[in-house]
């Protein structure tokens, strides 16, 4: 290791999901308006652009064998993890959380009123991996689409 070399910085670049039918979630993730990007790929494994991140499907059982992880039992319980969805406004949210579900999502909770003054609500894709659809105080979305944090 060269101890000239700058420290690497810090970045989220791709959120990965083990998916049970590839297909099926390509056009799950497609229906919601997410942009797949190099096509390329076929079904081997999918990219979607979603404005900063990206996000890749990727065969359930292939990604447990990438990461040394066994592929079985699949965890059927929460975990720990949720995907986010920022909205500017309540009714933005209502929408997005209807036309997930209009599109093959779960919904695991409706909008509702939370504790610390925003409004979310949850759904899960195919694979049963949760997105949380909200507008949270201090949280900005702007013209952009991107979440805007403060310092």
């Amino acid at each position: 290791m060269d101890d000239n070399a700058p420290e690497p910085v810090a970045r989220l670049t791709m959120v990965t999901l083990g998916v049970s039918n590839m297909r099926a979630s390509i056009a799950f993730y497609e229906a919601l308006g997410f942009m797949r990007r190099f096509k390329a790929t076929g079904e081997v494994v999918a990219f979607f652009d979603t404005g900063g991140t990206a996000i890749g499907l990727f065969p359930w059982d292939q990604l447990a064998k990438d990461v040394t992880l066994p592929e079985s039992p699949r965890p059927q319980a929460f975990r720990g993890m949720t995907l986010a969805w920022n909205c500017r406004t309540r009714e933005e949210v209502d929408r997005v959380l209807d036309f997930a579900v209009s599109k093959g999502a779960s919904l695991l909770k409706p909008a509702h009123e939370t504790d610390y003054g925003g409004y979310s609500g949850y759904f899960a894709d195919p694979d049963n991996h949760p997105w949380e659809v909200v507008v949270a105080p201090g949280i900005d979305v702007g013209e952009d689409r991107r979440v805007h944090l403060p310092d």
